[in-house]
């Protein structure tokens, strides 16, 4: 029930709890090997998508186009690049027993640097985190793309701070429309389209998806919240 697939009943005896912890181990014996292959298929597919992608690209250069039909093709191509990386990140991070590299990570300078690159305004406290810097540039960098993305015309604005002597507390905020109350929770579902998008309108893709991943995988959270005055407040917290 907590997600270990790996978790069998203990078999004692011959009675009729033994048939059924008997039962229970060829289910979830089936289980995991049904999901061991999904995420085997995916990873594979998502890589031998890279082949074709590249070909599009050179293709794009040459096909005889205006430059508004080719910045327009080109940025689909980008999108769909976007959304293979991050379906083979989940994909690892789903296999992962555990983190590869865990080094300490001044999150503060982190989130700086990206800033810096997507014009978000970012202040707070020098704080530093154990674990892969790359993983916590996926996660902050998202956070501060879809801010951009969905927030409306002001600022995006990232807080690092301590919280409680042993925690560390990154907040990503906007002021677009918000996320009502029953949609904080599916934003981190994988390709969770809001109610009231068409079925053309933008959806989260897996960016947030992966920011809880990343999160939990550093033994965080990651929490959808309202900001008073409108807008929408990302929230991760980390151990120090």
């Amino acid at each position: 029930g907590g997600g270990d697939l790996k978790a069998r009943a203990p078999v004692e005896g011959r009675d009729e709890v033994a048939h059924l912890a008997q039962s229970f181990n060829r289910a979830a014996d089936r289980i995991e090997r049904l999901v061991d292959a999904q995420r085997h298929v995916l990873a594979h597919a998502s890589h031998e998508l890279r082949s074709p992608l590249a070909r599009l690209r050179v293709s794009l250069e040459m096909m005889p186009a205006t430059d508004e039909q080719k910045a327009r093709a080109t940025r689909d191509l980008a999108e769909l690049d976007g959304i293979i990386d991050e379906i083979l990140e989940a994909s690892r991070l789903e296999a992962a027993e555990g983190l590869t590299r865990v080094e300490p990570v001044d999150l503060l300078a982190l989130v700086a640097e990206e800033g810096a690159r997507t014009g978000a305004e970012v202040g707070g406290e020098a704080m530093v985190v154990e674990g892969d810097p790359r993983l916590l540039r996926r996660l902050v960098r998202n956070l501060l793309e879809n801010a951009r993305r969905h927030g409306g015309d002001g600022p995006v604005e990232a807080q690092v701070e301590g919280v409680d002597g042993d925690r560390v507390r990154l907040r990503v905020l906007d002021r677009g429309p918000g996320v009502p109350d029953d949609e904080r929770e599916r934003v981190f579902d994988p390709f969770h389209r809001p109610a009231g998008r068409s079925e053309t309108g933008e959806g989260y893709g897996l960016g947030l998806s992966l920011v809880r991943q990343i999160a939990r995988a550093h033994g965080g959270e990651a929490r959808c919240l309202h900001r008073e005055g409108g807008g929408t407040v990302f929230e991760v917290e980390l151990p120090r």
